[in-house]
């Protein structure tokens, strides 16, 4: 699996929220999309790099999603902990604790998710 830029992951977004669609259907799910052209391109770049799948319908190219969105959060989020962490998802934690990006009570809530999770 081939990591995204940074606009192919945003064209991504789109393409997970709409589904099946059209690149005029991906670019009213995003933001700031640009130019139409520019999505295209991006579009054939992502079905190259294997993560959707296009078909003519008529005179329009449709186009679905390969991979899920919880899979390459997986594979990436993985990669990300692996990479920049040591492989330490503890010091993962602890970065965003030290950036004031995670509170107290959200620290908590983690706690109870994973002690949940060992119920089970």
């Amino acid at each position: 699996m081939i990591k995204l830029t940074v606009q192919e992951e945003a064209v991504m977004q789109a393409i997970w929220k709409v589904g099946e669609g059209h690149i005029k259907a991906f670019m009213q799910e995003m933001d700031k999309p640009g130019p139409y052209t520019t999505i295209a391109s991006t579009v054939k770049n992502l079905e190259k790099k294997g993560y959707i799948s296009g078909r003519l319908f008529g005179n329009v190219y449709v186009y679905k999603p390969l991979i899920s969105e919880q899979e390459y959060m997986k594979k990436f989020m993985g990669n990300l902990v692996k990479d920049y962490f040591s492989n330490s998802y503890k010091d993962l934690v602890s970065f965003f604790v030290k950036q004031e990006k995670l509170s107290v009570t959200e620290l908590k809530e983690i706690v109870k998710m994973i002690e949940s999770g060992k119920k089970k």
